[in-house]
């Protein structure tokens, strides 16, 4: 498969809603709950966003300008973030869950012209101006923007990823990135116009945001997405109450769900998981419970997902599936040359792929070699061609589907009075589950729970570590260097995780 070019002159909000006028009556997303019952047609939804657009323009803002985007779990955000895009705003999505601490250091280098927020969520220490929902809301009946084409390549959004360095990292994405993501219709998700896809997420994650809502709007299908608070073991009931088609989440819902019986989901055809490793335990008793599969995706902020199955193609046993249809993928040995082994790299060339790291290019350039973007991740190509995980080149830890710094995570217990030295590791606790794991060293131990209200004053929860350990030394290597994997694989080794 040779993906088309991305035409000349082009908007990416342009291109998520160009199925509306199909058929302006169906449901473009549903919000469900006990208590909801929250519908908006394809009409409703790109009124809303282009009469938002025209609100924002009113304000003073101008093409090119970056807005901050710290909104909760309602379809305002969706409708904030394509807003912006419709008018060459750039919006940046956050998560909610950031403190003012956290999100002033993020400001610092963005520099937003304006802050579209919720009244209940953190704002930064910074002057620009905010516009709060009742204001936003009310752009909605607003005459409909036009919208502004223009060279593909330009500035789209910016989305914040950490980094090895504990800093937040800005990272910009073009317009052209959403002309990516038809590779992955048929390379992982088997999207159809007919399909009712249920995402278990929140709105403000961008993995909702992408694979819950763009992604099936580009196809004229409908949307699904849980009310706020819903708790997880209610998406069963709301997937077949709604004839749920597909079903969306990361593997740390999918094992929330397999601890109860599930009851039929006669229209579910198969499940998609992103955000993290799928342990091959919980695949196997998804797919016994449910009777569908599960078709994981490998992907990363930079380049959204490039590696998945797909009901046209089933992954390997212990693989995380084809490069999709369309992509230019390599594993690359530390001279660079490709191989059966090594990092997982994609070709510059990928519509999908990043400009660059938000005023960083220097930091952007270390991630290429040659003609190639560097994951950070190893990978092996099996005789099939598919592609098995290896592990981290660095020590970066996911919780929950988030990266996250260790550096990010010490640096926030360092300033506790009592510790000395602190590392952060990500350590299994299940074959199929890993938390974040403190180690610190100290006079005495410290009791838990004051760390964690010490790193809740200074996190976002999912940044937070779930146990801490205290070591009379913290094992460091030859150059002094913090050896994590050194108390990753102690630990597990103690507790019957190897």
């Amino acid at each position: 498969m040779t993906l088309d070019p991305v035409p000349s002159s082009f908007n990416m909000a342009s291109y998520v809603l160009a199925r509306a006028s199909d058929d302006p009556a169906k449901i473009a997303l549903a919000v469900l709950g006990d208590d909801t019952d929250e519908r908006w047609t394809y009409a409703q939804i790109e009124n809303a966003i282009r009469g938002a657009a025209t609100g924002l323009l009113t304000t003073g803002l101008a093409s090119g300008d970056r807005v901050l985007l710290r909104l909760g779990n309602t379809p305002d955000f969706a409708i904030a973030f394509l807003a912006c895009i419709a008018v060459d705003l750039i919006p940046v999505p956050t998560s909610s869950q950031l403190s003012v601490d956290e999100i002033t250091k993020m400001t610092i280098d963005l520099a937003p012209k304006a802050i579209i927020a919720a009244a209940d969520i953190a704002l930064p220490d910074c002057t620009a101006p905010v516009i709060d929902t009742a204001t936003l809301v009310s752009f909605y009946g607003m005459l409909p923007a036009d919208y502004t084409y223009g060279d593909p390549d330009r500035a789209a959004y910016i989305i914040f990823t950490s980094g090895t360095s504990g800093t937040p990292r800005g990272v910009v994405h073009a317009h052209r990135a959403i002309w990516a993501r038809r590779m992955m219709h048929d390379g992982w998700y088997g999207l159809t116009r007919n399909d009712r896809v249920l995402h278990a997420g929140a709105f403000n994650w961008t993995y909702t945001l992408g694979t819950g809502l763009m992604d099936p709007w580009t196809v004229g299908a409908t949307a699904l997405i849980p009310a706020a608070g819903t708790p997880p073991d209610r998406l069963p009931t709301l997937l077949a109450q709604h004839n749920a088609t597909i079903f969306a989440a990361t593997p740390g819902v999918y094992r929330q769900l397999l601890k109860s019986p599930i009851a039929p989901i006669p229209t579910l055809r198969h499940g998609l998981s992103a955000g993290e490793k799928l342990p091959n335990t919980t695949r196997t008793a998804w797919t016994s419970a449910t009777n569908t599969p599960i078709y994981e995706a490998y992907g990363m902020s930079e380049c959204s997902t490039f590696i998945s199955a797909s009901p046209r193609q089933s992954a390997d046993v212990g693989t995380l599936g084809q490069p999709q249809p369309g992509r230019r993928i390599a594993l690359l040995d530390q001279s660079g040359t490709s191989g059966d082994t090594g990092q997982i790299a994609v070709h510059e060339s990928d519509p999908g792929l990043m400009l660059g790291y938000l005023n960083a290019p220097e930091e952007t350039a270390a991630r290429f070699s040659d003609d190639w973007f560097l994951t950070g991740d190893i990978g092996r190509r099996l005789p099939s061609g598919a592609v098995a995980y290896e592990g981290r080149v660095d020590d970066m830890m996911n919780a929950g589907g988030y990266r996250v710094s260790p550096i990010e995570v010490e640096t926030a217990l360092a300033q506790h009075p009592d510790i000395h030295e602190v590392a952060a590791v990500e350590v299994r606790v299940k074959s199929d589950a890993s938390i974040i794991a403190a180690f610190y060293t100290s006079t005495d131990v410290i009791v838990d729970t004051e760390l964690a209200a010490h790193c809740a004053a200074h996190l976002a929860r999912y940044k937070c570590p779930r146990i801490f350990i205290r070591r009379d030394a913290l094992p460091r290597g030859a150059n002094n260097k913090l050896l994590r994997r050194a108390l990753r694989s102690d630990w597990e080794a103690a507790h019957g995780q190897t």
